[in-house]
């Protein structure tokens, strides 16, 4: 069996010339590690100060005391305990660590959930100890908020700093040992190395006995031997990972292998040829007595469809009285404007594709519905004059707070499209029904990126879906309020509107 390093491949297969340097590999994870330690002493300190002296201030500017009244130390001993207990649960949930992995706003959302935690220690701490005397809930209120301001603050700029650092290739995540064919191990090494991922070394796919009961005939003795070998040759790389990247042919010996690389004091992974996308997705869960990988869930559990229940409903309440002037005047003015009815209905898939009618602002001189249907287009001559003013400032689409308030829509969703386009359109892009597997809504995060309007392109469609799909998959009530103030304020919620 031969084993083949980076360095010895063909010219059209070899890997980055950065990725074979053991010595600068290692350099790089340590100066990550020191950097992540920097992160963490940054953000304690900010998080004493900001305790501190929002407990200070609190009693200087809220409570009238003077400065020189207060004890300096009264609060330094409390600070310095709440930025204590964020530290650990920090550290003891790999808060840290995880910036190379997740995006920028599940790393903000891990360091609040740290800082509702470390107030729930820091409480029940004051109070077991009895010195919760002379501190009042304000000042407990004044100070989770400015440490909250402050731990987002850091893990903001620090994301912003280490990110880019470690998709350039300064920084070292992690090294690996990749084994599998050549090309194979090729195309996973560049696209782990965005992430600091460095490859150091690759092996070709042994030979391994997969069956212990078989006789140790000369050839599954050699079988061992190979498996034996690569280990041994392993063992000096001091690699973190070993990554198998197993063909169809190779699935049944990946076990094996997999069991005689638990030598190594290494993590060791699996990841059948093809299968790396289908593995982003998928999540190992209990089910029942059983393991299973899942590969979709459900977007939203029924907590977050609850909360996401209720804000749609005040705010679609709230936005109706607030608008309720407004549709006075612009129903005056269609019907000023020309013939027709003041609204307009349409039928369109929901949640799960099941059709709903959807209610409009007339903007149009025709009443087009179901498979007779035509996207309109710039300068669309069936749409009415006052129409093009309504569908250009998004009012055409403020009847749908009544779609809200029933439960058809949500406030933020995928935009839903005429069912004739549903139709066409699933028949040609994957995955393009998952859009209907939450609500649609009245703006989405598609709309605010500019990727509104016609789609006479497939293209244009796709890069729709892939937004609508990236709002599921990364839904929180926070992205929800962002989308709303875009659609309001950014200049791309109003392109492409004709």
């Amino acid at each position: 069996m031969s084993y083949a390093s980076f360095t010895n491949l063909p010219v059209s297969t070899k890997f980055p010339a950065g990725s074979v340097d053991a010595g600068r590999a290692r350099v790089g994870k340590n100066r990550l590690a020191a950097l992540l330690a920097l992160a963490a002493s940054t953000e304690f300190l900010f998080i004493t100060v900001a305790a501190y002296f929002a407990a200070i201030l609190y009693h200087q500017l809220i409570l009238g005391q003077v400065l020189v009244s207060l004890d300096p130390a009264k609060y330094i001993q409390e600070s310095l305990l709440i930025a204590t207990l964020e530290l650990l649960v920090s550290i003891g949930l790999g808060q840290y660590s995880r910036i190379l992995t997740q995006p920028r706003h599940m790393f903000l959302w891990s360091g609040a959930s740290s800082v509702f935690l470390a107030f729930c220690f820091f409480l029940s701490t004051i109070f077991l100890l009895k010195i919760s005397d002379g501190y009042s809930r304000a000042t407990v209120i004044a100070q989770a908020v400015s440490v909250l301001l402050a731990v987002l603050g850091t893990r903001a700029i620090w994301f912003a700093l280490l990110q880019p650092a470690i998709a350039a290739g300064l920084i070292d995540a992690r090294r690996i040992v990749l084994i599998g064919d050549q090309g194979h191990c090729l195309q996973f090494s560049i696209r782990a190395m965005g992430t600091g991922i460095r490859t150091i070394h690759s092996f070709d796919f042994p030979t391994v006995r997969t069956d212990a009961s078989v006789p140790p005939l000369p050839g599954a003795a050699q079988a061992l031997l190979d498996a034996r070998q690569l280990v041994a040759n392993c063992r000096p790389l001091r690699a973190d990972d070993i990554v198998i990247l197993p063909s169809e042919a190779d699935v049944p010996s990946a076990l094996a292998l997999a069991n005689a690389l638990a030598d190594l004091p290494v993590d060791v992974h699996v990841l059948p040829v093809g299968s790396i996308d289908l593995m982003a997705v998928s999540r190992i869960t209990q089910f029942g007595d059983m393991v299973t990988m899942r590969i979709f869930q459900c977007p939203l559990d029924p907590f977050k469809r609850a909360l996401k229940r209720a804000f749609d409903v005040a705010a679609a309440i709230a936005g109706l009285i607030m608008v309720s002037p407004l549709f006075v005047i612009v129903a005056l003015a269609i019907k000023l404007d020309s013939r027709g009815p003041v609204f307009f209905r349409q039928t369109r898939h929901g949640y799960n594709n099941e059709p709903i009618r959807v209610l409009k602002f007339r903007t149009m001189t025709v009443m087009e519905d179901g498979d007779n249907f035509n996207p309109v287009v710039k300068h669309d001559p069936r749409v009415t004059r006052l129409g093009h003013l309504l569908r250009h400032t998004n009012i055409d689409e403020l009847p749908q707070l009544f779609n809200v308030l029933v439960g058809d829509m949500s406030l933020v969703g995928p935009r839903p499209h005429a069912t004739s386009q549903n139709e066409v359109f699933g028949e040609l892009i994957s995955s393009f029904f998952r859009r209907h597997n939450v609500k649609p809504g009245i703006t989405g995060w598609a709309q605010v990126n500019g990727y509104r309007g016609d789609t006479d392109t497939l293209e244009k469609m796709q890069r729709r879906v892939e937004h609508d799909l990236y709002y599921i998959d990364n839904w929180s009530l926070l992205f929800d309020l962002r989308i709303i103030l875009l659609t309001l304020l950014s200049r791309k919620a109003y392109t492409n509107a004709y």
